[in-house]
């Protein structure tokens, strides 16, 4: 289930429901999916109308429109792409008075230690062959966009410009995941765990690797099964490691030793000795429903 902080970060998302006409799509969407032509007739406006609303629920990821063969040649077949979302007004951030923000794409880790299913690709193309992990150590694979794993772990190194005098507060990270299966499978659960410098700081289950519907950015050419992630924000504090605001440990920022000068990395991992061994599915810019990469907030 996808969790939406009440923010102006999330004012897009947000105000697809401040329009009594978008709750009504929302209303016919959830009888079936619908063309743009039967969702005007319906509401009783234009197509052009239509058209308008439905960019602005599928740049919010709440719905999904694919193309279709109609009687009168092409047309744009709409779906509802979210089944529930969490809105949550209070959450465990603190306020702090200084932050930085840094963006890691995908394509740019620095270890990875993976088993089959495997793969990478760019925003064009393939990058070497499909279930060899070999080709992960490509000088190619910091191109990667999209990339899957169905067991092992993989490793980012995460910019650390604290100063001598700033104490690092609260750590942020907010990427788009998926599990892994042959082609794709919605109820594929993987147990996957996160460790900052070494130390693990909790373990999530992702339901599934979805693929039923194509994602927002995820190019049409784009045809091996996984379309789509889940957006998730893992977040380590003073009181614990939060997972969209649900506490998954008791690891604080204190026990990560992020401190000035030194190095800080990023592991994601699917342990073959999980009772959920399902691998790892990531999506960078111009894949998946989210149109970004790893991103990093580190407050201070």
């Amino acid at each position: 289930m996808t969790s939406i902080e009440v923010n102006s970060d999330n004012l897009a998302f947000l105000e697809c429901f401040s329009s009594s006409t978008r709750i009504k799509i929302v209303e016919l969407l959830n009888i079936k999916p619908m063309n743009i032509g039967e969702l005007a007739e319906l509401l009783g406006v234009s197509s052009a109308i239509v058209t308008k609303h439905i960019q602005k629920m599928e740049h919010a990821g709440i719905v999904a429109t694919e193309s279709a063969t109609g009687k009168r040649g092409m047309q744009k077949v709409c779906s509802l792409q979210l089944e529930s979302v969490i809105l949550q007004f209070k959450t465990n951030k603190p306020v702090p008075q200084k932050s930085y923000i840094a963006s890691i794409p995908i394509g740019q880790f620095i270890a990875c230690d993976i088993k089959p299913t495997c793969g990478m690709v760019s925003e064009s193309r393939m990058i070497g062959m499909i279930d060899d992990p070999r080709y992960f150590a490509d000088p190619e694979h910091v191109k990667a966009k999209h990339l899957w794993f169905g067991s092992g772990w993989i490793e980012y190194r995460i910019p650390n410009f604290l100063l001598s005098n700033q104490q690092l507060k609260r750590l942020e990270i907010s990427l788009e995941i998926g599990s892994e299966a042959p082609g794709y499978n919605e109820q594929w659960p993987s147990d996957i765990t996160f460790a900052v410098n070494g130390v693990e700081i909790g373990t999530w289950t992702c339901p599934g690797d979805f693929g039923s519907r194509p994602g927002i950015f995820t190019p049409q050419s784009f045809n091996l099964g996984s379309q789509h992630g889940l957006l998730k924000t893992l977040s380590v504090t003073d009181k614990g490691t939060f997972m969209d605001g649900v506490q998954i440990s008791n690891v604080t920022i204190d026990a990560i030793g992020i401190t000035f000068g030194k190095e800080v990395t990023l592991r994601i991992v699917s342990p073959e000795s999980a009772e959920n061994c399902g691998g790892v599915t990531l999506y960078g810019r111009g894949f998946g429903n989210y149109d970004q990469d790893i991103d990093i907030h580190m407050y201070y």
